[in-house]
C-alpha cells in the first residue's frame, strides 16, 4: 500500500486472488491466477514478497499446511483478513469513481466521455 494508503497494482491483484481462493491460497495458485487473468509474467519472488508486505500489514494472514503440491511438504496458504477486504472495497469505489463518465471504447479517439 502507498502512502495514501491505497493499494498498488500488484498488491491489489495479489489480494484479489487470496480472497477468491477463500483460506486456500499459496504463491504458486496466487502466480497462476494472476498470470492466467492479466496474462502477465510474474515472479513467485515478487508474489511471495507481495504477500509477506500484506501480512505484515494485517491484510492477510498465513498458516502452514500439508502442501498441495502432492509432495507432503507444509506450504504456506494464505486468507484474507477484514482489513484486506477493506482495502480491496476502498480500492473498488476509487475504480468505480475514475472511470464514471467515461465510456471505455471512446477513449483512443480522445473522447472519453467529456
Amino acid at each position: 500500500m502507498g502512502s495514501d494508503g491505497l493499494l498498488g497494482s500488484f498488491e491489489e491483484q495479489v489480494l484479489l486472488s487470496v480472497a477468491r481462493d477463500r483460506g486456500d491460497a499459496y504463491g504458486m495458485r496466487v502466480r497462476r491466477d494472476i498470470e492466467a487473468r492479466t496474462g502477465r509474467d510474474v515472479s513467485i519472488g515478487a508474489v511471495y514478497s507481495t504477500l509477506d508486505r500484506l501480512e505484515k500489514k494485517g491484510l492477510v494472514s498465513s498458516a502452514l499446511r500439508d502442501g498441495a503440491d502432492g509432495r507432503g511438504r507444509a506450504q504456506r496458504f494464505f486468507r484474507i483478513e477484514p482489513a484486506g477486504a477493506e482495502a480491496l472495497r476502498t480500492s473498488l469505489a476509487h475504480h468505480r469513481s475514475m472511470w464514471e463518465g467515461l465510456d471505455p471504447d471512446a477513449l483512443l479517439d480522445g473522447g472519453g466521455g467529456r
